[in-house]
């Protein structure tokens, strides 16, 4: 089963609750199992162009099921993904991408976040990825 229109609004929420805790804006993107959007929340002021990078991050956690970060770390000149980010219509390979996954292990979807420096974004996707996690 893929995550819950309910698990996604509450990882929104969480993801929206620690941009406010640290203050920065964000874009925070929620596809399911598919790599479908679900649930999407563009905080006011925050950077269009990052509206898109939410997006693609949580695809590309999704695509790979791991996250977008160590996949950025994969895809550096002479590693084994190189080029990678170029598949797929265009994949996003630095933090702030996470996949979701349920009780038993089970990936039912990814969280995106972009809007800050990427250790922000990572700590804000995480926020979002800690509500749902395991549930």
């Amino acid at each position: 089963m893929g995550i819950s229109l309910e698990q996604a609004q509450a990882a929104v929420q969480a993801a929206h609750q620690k941009s406010l805790e640290i203050g920065v804006k964000m874009n925070i993107a929620i596809v399911d199992a598919g790599a479908n959007l679900v649930a999407f929340a563009r905080m006011d002021d925050a950077w269009l162009g990052s509206l898109d990078i939410s997006i693609k991050k949580a695809k590309t956690a999704r695509y790979f099921d791991m996250p977008t970060g160590a996949i950025g770390g994969l895809s550096q000149p002479g590693g084994p993904l190189f080029n990678i980010e170029v598949s797929n219509g265009g994949l996003i390979t630095f933090p702030g991408g996470l996949p979701i996954k349920d009780g038993s292990g089970k990936v039912i979807g990814a969280i995106g976040v972009s809007g800050d420096t990427v250790e922000n974004d990572h700590t804000v996707a995480e926020a979002g990825l800690n509500a749902v996690a395991g549930k």
